[in-house]
């Protein structure tokens, strides 16, 4: 029963750290929990010393100490895994490691710069705690403990090629339609206004990009928009035009997701054996011996093309002791 619980426990101590975390990052941008420090600085110039004051912010220390716990939680894991891992430099090269490390790292090098007075170190430490934001990525380490995030990986690596074709419509969308407002937003403009852009937002076409975006993704902030009828028709193509581009890619995307979830889905369903049987080595004169996996049945999980299911076989065979392709 303990080999049972302790990776379950394991697993929730650290689900719980990532929350708490995030929610302390988050708590550390509102004003109720920064504090207002009157800081005084002496400066030597020659025979002459002059006391500077500057107010500087601070962050409750409650929330210091409980980010300080979490690190030490997260470091601790962190080194545990790295020594016990078979394949350090696979371990190096996964998305997932190279986030916790960057995650951790700034957090002691902020307490070990926070002791210095020289300027270079409070330049440092100014630049550590804008990068602060990286602790946001912890939020991927979810994916080591839910289903859903890792089929939405799964998804969004094998749907790259309509991620780029969708950018792509989209890049061209905004190129043509920020050129059209451009020239539309001038057919109206006043013979004293030379250059034409007293009327309108659009001052010029990089200008008509932010707007054509907003529009072809159907947001509208309303911040830039056209004045004039021709203008107007614009507008109403490019929002046509970009519902279109949207519309084309998405549905690829989708079955992509649907399939790798009901796969997943069906996989947690399977009865778990709670006894293996163990296939013993043929003998060297056999004639199944270093028989080839191509005359033998193959499972319909679609194993080829799908990385769940490669990952589930895998750690099936590790389970059940089968010998690898070619024998001992």
């Amino acid at each position: 029963p303990w080999n049972f619980c302790f990776p379950q426990v394991v697993a929730f101590a650290s689900l719980f750290f990532i929350l708490v975390s995030i929610t302390t990052f988050c708590l550390e941008t509102h004003e109720a929990f920064n504090i207002d420090v009157n800081v005084t600085e002496t400066l030597v110039v020659g025979n002459t010393t002059t006391v500077l004051l500057t107010r500087k912010v601070e962050t409750e220390p409650i929330l210091t100490y409980i980010e300080g716990v979490c690190v030490l939680w997260f470091t601790l894991e962190f080194l545990v895994r790295i020594i016990c891992c078979p394949d350090k430099l696979l371990f190096v090269k996964n998305l997932l490691n190279i986030i916790d490390f960057v995650a951790i790292l700034p957090f002691y090098l902020e307490v070990g710069l926070s002791g210095l007075s020289s300027k270079a170190a409070r330049d440092v430490l100014g630049f550590l705690r804008v990068v602060r934001f990286v602790r946001i990525l912890r939020i991927f380490k979810l994916t080591r403990h839910f289903v859903g995030l890792r089929v939405l990986g799964h998804t969004l690596r094998a749907s790259t090629n309509e991620f780029l074709l969708l950018i792509i419509f989209l890049a061209l969308g905004v190129l043509i339609f920020a050129t059209m407002i451009y020239y539309a937003e001038r057919i109206g403009a006043k013979t004293s206004d030379p250059r034409g852009s007293d009327h309108t937002h659009f001052k010029n076409i990089p200008i008509g990009f932010w707007w054509a975006v907003v529009t072809m993704t159907t947001l509208g902030y309303g911040d830039m928009y056209p004045k004039t009828w021709s203008g107007m028709v614009v507008g109403a193509l490019c929002a046509l035009a970009g519902v279109l581009t949207i519309a084309m890619p998405v549905p690829v995307i989708v079955n992509n997701f649907g399939m790798y979830y009901s796969l997943a889905m069906a996989k947690q369903k399977l009865p778990k054996k709670k006894k293996k049987h163990i296939p013993r080595p043929a003998p060297l004169d056999s004639p199944t011996y270093c028989k080839s996996e191509e005359n033998s049945p193959r499972n319909s999980t679609q194993s080829d093309t799908c990385p769940l299911a490669v990952e589930e076989g895998a750690a099936e065979r590790k389970r059940s002791g089968e010998i690898p392709k070619g024998g001992l």
